[in-house]
């Protein structure tokens, strides 16, 4: 144990020392060399596991989707037009209590997020390690999206539902669509609001993990194990330039 801790910190002087990450590469191979297919497997998964556990952590938090410009949840592209009568007619505090309330319920979906991801990473083979490690910066997050997106969204809807309730996001939104239908000569609008922020919640989940992945990537002190050292070192040699 005690000389595992004493090489972690060498590790990180010998990038110290180096420009660039085909020079950290290099000097990775020299020092752990090419790693096997199994280290390629666990340690991809356990970046994967340490990236969406962080997204989902970060987006479940208070403010997780509302102080994040990025992923903001707004009123829908369709009801746009009626928030902006809304607040002409002096129902700006209904429209403001609308989209807190919508984040709100994003942010408690996305606590249900974690162990979709674990389920998805336990069932990657080892082609699908490898294609993921030396594929497009956005490899995994696209593997994500191809093989969670269903689950994703049958465990959010429901919790959402729960959510939009709890915290008044339904009745703000009805409330909402029911002024603005009123007004004379408008388009009404769907005062139904779940699938809307169901669907923006995952898109604003895959952000937050595009984010991570490109940061362990690009950023050599997200590697923070050995392993991760290594495997990823041995993806910067030899990733698609």
């Amino acid at each position: 144990m005690k000389k595992t801790l004493l090489f972690i910190p060498f590790i990180f002087l010998v990038f110290s020392g180096c420009d660039t990450l085909s020079q950290v590469a290099q000097t990775t191979v020299q020092q752990y060399g090419n790693p096997s297919s199994l280290e390629i497997a666990n340690g991809l998964k356990q970046a994967l596991e340490i990236g969406t556990g962080k997204s989902s952590d970060q987006l479940s938090a208070t403010d997780g989707f509302f102080g994040n410009v990025a992923i903001k949840l707004l009123f829908p592209p369709e009801a746009q037009k009626a928030e902006k009568t809304l607040r002409s007619i002096g129902l700006g505090k209904l429209a403001d209590n609308v989209i807190l309330s919508l984040n709100r319920a994003a942010e408690d979906a996305a606590k249900s997020a974690k162990p979709v991801f674990v389920n998805a990473i336990k069932q990657m083979t080892i082609a699908d390690v490898t294609n993921i490690l030396l594929g497009n910066q956005d490899a995994a997050t696209q593997y994500f999206k191809r093989t969670t997106t269903l689950q994703l969204s049958a465990n959010f809807k429901p919790i959402i539902q729960t959510s939009l309730n709890k915290v008044g996001a339904t009745k703000y939104y009805g409330d909402a669509a029911t002024a603005y239908n009123k007004v004379p000569f408008v388009t009404k609008i769907n005062p139904d609001i779940t699938d809307y922020v169901t669907q923006k919640a995952i898109d604003g989940l895959f952000v937050e993990i595009a984010k991570e992945e490109l940061n362990i990537r690009q950023n050599l002190s997200a590697r923070t194990t050995p392993l991760l050292q290594k495997v990823f070192g041995y993806y910067d040699k030899n990733k698609k330039q």
